[in-house]
């Protein structure tokens, strides 16, 4: 037992943590660039150098295995599968769909609309909605790569519940009037799905990789940058007395500061992983991040162009409110998971 535990850790730490990439860029800063790593200056190349390179690594070598599971899966034969379930069995079945979709939250609405217009429950549609942006098999493992496992698994779990909840909440309280018309209409193809070779899935997972890197590389270069400052300029006391625990507000005040950003979870797992060593709560560095990918500011503008005001009021509310409880119950029992 002690064995496995042993190799389970060298695992984690060399694959995901990438430990030696670690140590590589250590040696870089300091014997090549002549910078302490205990230095602000030194310390925070070290960890902007470290965490584009882990990012662009881990991202690129889960979103084509990703991709290539996803081929199986092309939009016309996955809302075959999902409309032949109901209830909360088809919210669930949308949330877990969302993860397997690692797109931003503007990226996930054209597939929204093409769910709709084929006649999917809107609850359904909102699960993938919610949980498309916030949850990704990807950002499990960079997360468990930044903070450990236990966070990580947490994390998909209440992302699921909170899309979930938020689906199935507006599917019983029957909004699809507020839904724009035109939404139903543009009608999603019943084509037969081209069956692809093992040649095709490779291509398709490869240029999956280059167009999401290019959508994302940008953000994560600035959530890195955040990071870094955070990390290194940032007195930590600042951040504690604005978003520690001992502030009562201090989960509401992320998530309001959340919503104007735009970015996916790569671009905001830097800026978490600064945020947490220097002390703030694990539910509150969560809860900014939900706010960043599932109420973006660019998104709620894009999906008020598909829904009505009363909708996209309610999905926003729903949405805060399940971001706050998951905030403030993290912090409670942050000892479970640290």
């Amino acid at each position: 037992m002690e064995f496995l535990s042993t190799f389970f850790t060298f695992l984690n730490d060399q694959f995901l943590r990438m430990v030696w990439l670690s140590d590589l860029f250590k040696w870089l800063v300091e014997d090549v660039f002549g910078l302490d790593t205990t230095t602000r200056v030194g310390g925070s190349l070290h960890f902007f150098l470290y965490d584009v390179a882990k990012i662009f690594i881990l991202l690129s070598v889960l979103i084509f295995t990703i991709s290539y599971v996803q081929s199986f899966f092309p939009p016309e034969r996955t809302r075959r599968i999902l409309g032949r379930f109901h209830g909360v069995g088809a919210n669930l079945l949308g949330a877990l769909l969302g993860t397997i979709t690692p797109f931003c939250s503007c990226s996930s609405i054209p597939i929204f609309i093409g769910f709709t217009s084929a006649g999917l429950p809107i609850g359904v549609t909102f699960s993938f909605l919610i949980s498309s942006p916030l949850v990704d098999l990807a950002s499990v493992l960079l997360l468990a790569s930044i903070f450990n496992w236990k966070i990580a698994i947490a994390y998909v779990v209440v992302g699921l519940v909170l899309a979930v909840t938020g689906g199935t909440i507006i599917s019983k309280l029957k909004m699809e009037k507020y839904v724009e018309p035109f939404v139903f209409n543009a009608a999603m193809m019943d084509a037969e799905v081209p069956e692809m070779t093992r040649k095709d899935r490779v291509a398709f997972a490869w240029a999956q990789v280059k167009e999401i890197v290019h959508k994302v590389w940008l953000y994560i270069l600035i959530g890195v940058g955040i990071g870094a400052a955070i990390h290194d300029w940032i007195p930590a006391d600042i951040i504690v007395s604005v978003l520690g625990q001992k502030n009562i507000f201090s989960v509401l005040i992320a998530t309001l500061v959340g919503v104007p950003m735009y970015a996916d979870i790569f671009g905001t797992l830097p800026i978490a992983e600064a945020l947490v060593g220097k002390g703030v709560g694990i539910g509150t560095v969560l809860s900014f991040m939900m706010a960043v990918t599932a109420l973006s500011l660019p998104s709620m503008i894009l999906l008020k162009k598909v829904v009505k005001t009363r909708l996209l009021v309610t999905f926003a509310g729903v949405v805060t409110v399940g971001i706050l409880i998951i905030g403030y119950a993290f912090n409670a029992f942050a000892g479970w998971f640290i």
